[in-house]
Order: structure tokens, then sequence, then C-alpha cells
């Protein structure tokens, strides 16, 4: 079911001790697609509906699919649309145009192809055009806006190598075209094998990957991370060397989600308070569209006590099926002096454009913008991940 983010998403509509230790930037160039010819910005921030190439066409079409919740496969077909025709030799895809032939490529279907023709024209594909006209334009103005622009990144975002759609360079490259200067990749832990959560063994491998894209990103930095399971009895579900070894670790609860109340704050304290946490992920695990999903029931006073105390911040999840904490639970995180995380929890380049949503939300129930470690810099979020350090400006908020 596709869903268009509407006021109604925006309004609401729907019914310590010490922590571990140890615009695009401008010197970052944003290409999308493979590194041949003139860089192209990637379709995160905007496409001025004017002359564009065809890969920028391709790819802002997935973009703000993406963002509308569209099915994942009219998605895959404007990506993979998209890297075919960057693959192909200076010329082919204007040959192919005029001969007609553009179908026959394995990837390039006919409504894909259109795309490609039109903009091969010089015009403004007729889909793109149609798409930008019904999106709604997300964090320039309105509610939210004033808190979204000092966001300089996002805790939790996930690729394909958990159960997100697209590859880590990818999600990297839109979340810098979208102005971040750094964003955390928290793929799925061990025991979600649904989400193919990664084994440490993967996930070492992962480490590396990450490493290799900073060196070539700088000053725009990918932050290594985990969206780590809390077990049963709230301890988390990777080896503690290896959260050792991770600049932020979100820690949410996926299983046994109706669990006794007594139990469930059990579960959430001893999760906060391990010395790696350092992001409570949604954590009523709510579900406020389709079929939904009821909120956990747990004593949220008892909880965000034990993240303030610990250090822990509470996650405002910007998702749309998501919207969590409630409202009232976000104004009560607020008075026991927590920090928070303004998230998106991305599972694809477009979803990393949903902050405002969250941004909103946090307006609207009081949230001290000096206690939202996305609106930090890479060294201050780090500074309190590995030693417990918060900036001096938000001592006082």
């Amino acid at each position: 079911m596709q869903f268009r983010l509407g006021r109604n998403v925006l309004e609401g509509g729907f019914a310590g001790p010490d922590r571990r230790k140890g615009a695009a930037p401008s010197g970052v160039r944003v290409v999308c697609g493979r590194s041949r010819g003139s860089p192209r910005p990637c379709g995160a921030p905007g496409v001025s509906l004017g002359r564009m190439d065809a890969v920028a066409a391709l790819e802002r079409i997935a973009f703000l699919l993406e963002r509308s919740l569209a099915p994942g496969y009219r998605v895959r077909a404007f990506r993979t649309a998209a890297r075919v025709v960057d693959g192909l030799p200076p010329g082919e895809a204007a040959a192919r145009a005029a001969d007609g032939s553009l179908e026959s490529l394995k990837g390039i279907g006919p409504k894909t192809a259109q795309v490609v023709r039109e903009a091969l024209a010089g015009e403004v594909p007729g889909y793109l055009r149609r798409l930008e006209e019904e999106s709604e334009d997300l964090g320039r103005e309105g509610p939210g806006a004033a808190l979204r622009a000092l966001l300089r990144g996002d805790c939790h975002t996930h690729s394909d190598w958990s159960d997100g759609g697209s590859p880590i360079e990818e999600m990297g490259r839109a979340a810098a075209a979208l102005g971040h200067e750094w964003t955390v990749l928290t793929d799925h832990s061990p025991r979600l094998t649904v989400a193919r959560g990664l084994s440490p063994e993967r996930l070492r491998e992962q480490l590396d990957v990450v490493a290799g894209l900073n060196a070539r990103w700088a000053p725009f930095r990918l932050l290594t991370g985990i969206e780590c399971d809390i077990l049963d009895d709230g301890s988390l579900d990777q080896e503690p060397e290896l959260l050792e070894r991770l600049d932020v670790v979100v820690v949410s609860v996926h299983s046994k989600l109706r669990m006794d109340a007594r139990a469930m704050t059990r579960r959430l304290v001893a999760a906060v308070r391990d010395p790696h946490a350092d992001v409570l992920g949604h954590c009523t695990g709510r579900l406020v569209t389709g079929r939904g999903r009821p909120e956990s029931r747990f004593d949220a006073d008892e909880v965000f006590a034990a993240c303030a105390a610990s250090g822990t911040a509470v996650e405002i999840n910007s998702r749309p099926e998501r919207l969590d904490p409630p409202r009232r639970l976000l104004r009560r995180a607020v008075a026991a002096g927590t920090l928070f995380a303004i998230d998106t929890d991305a599972h694809a380049p477009g979803q990393l454009d949903w902050q405002i949503l969250g941004c909103a939300r946090a307006e609207e129930c009081g949230v001290p913008a000096g206690r939202v470690v996305t609106a930090w810099s890479a060294d201050e979020l780090l500074g309190w991940t590995r030693e417990g350090r918060v900036p001096a400006r938000v001592a006082g908020a």
C-alpha cells in the first residue's frame, strides 16, 4: 500500500554510569551511479524541473517512490534502470532511444525506457513531473522545519546487508546529498533472521567496507553501528567486543512485544543501562498504519529515568508507520531529562527525508534542541557514545 506523506502524518491523525570508552559538506562530491563522466547530484534533495540527464531522472523517481512508501518492486525497477543506463558506453543510450532498442536491455522496461527517452530529448519526464507535483515538500517550511535545519545526522539507517533495499554506498551518498555531515549505518543483529541480521563475521566485514568508503568520502562520515535486538532478559544480541568497536549502538525490541508490563519494564531498563547502549529505538513498537500494532506496555517513567541516568537517548522514530514514541510518552521523556535522537529508521535512500516528521513531533512536545544528539557534530556524538561527554551547551538544556 502506498503511503502519502500528508498533513495527517505531521499532525498525528492516527488514532550516569561511565559509557563505553574507547547541504552536502563542502569536501564531498556526491555522485550518483558509477564515477564516470561528469558528477551528477543524487536524487535526494530535489531536482529542478529543467533539463536533466536520464540517470538523474530515474534516481529521482526512485527517491520519491521510496519516500512515499511505494511498493519495493516499483522502486527497484527505477534504481535498476538507472544502473543499467549509467553503465552504458557514451552515446549508446541515445542511439538506443533513437532506434527503439532501449527495452531490449535487461533491466529496462516500457516505463523506465520512456523516462530515458524524454530525458534524452531534453524534457522533464512526465512521470517524474507528476510525482514531484504530488509529493509533499518535506522540511522546507512548516512544522518541524526550524529543528530539521539544525540536524547534522541520522543515528538509525539500514542497507541491503540486512533488510534495507539499497547498498551501503547509495545510502551514504543520499545522506550527504540531503546535507548530513554524518550518518550511522545500523543494520540488524543476528537474532532477527527475518531481517537478515548480521552475524559477528558479517558485521566485521561491514566495518571494513565502511572504513573503505570513509577513506574516500571525507569530510562526510559514515559511522559504524547496529540496531541490536534487546533479548528477553534485557541483554544485547551481539558480542560485547564488537559492540565496543561500534560508533553507535541502537537497542530495540523486536520480539515478544506483548509481554507483561513489569517484565517489559525490567527488560528495557536492563538494556538502556548496558554500557554499550546509546539509543533506545522505537520504544513502544507500535504501528499506526495498515492493520496496526498496539504499543508494548511498560512503566515509561521508570524506563525514561533509567535512560536519563545512564545517558541513553530516546529515539524519536520518524517512520510514518511508527511515529514512536506517541506524544504522551514523548512529553514524559522530556520531563525525565533524557537525550533524544531524531532518526528515520530508513531502509531506502528516499526514506532519509522523513526526519521532518520526527522534528514536527519533537517541537510540538517541547523537546529542547540542545538535547537532540542528531543535531551534534560527529565529534560531539562520538565524545558522547565513547566517553559519556555531552557538549557544554547541552548542560542546561
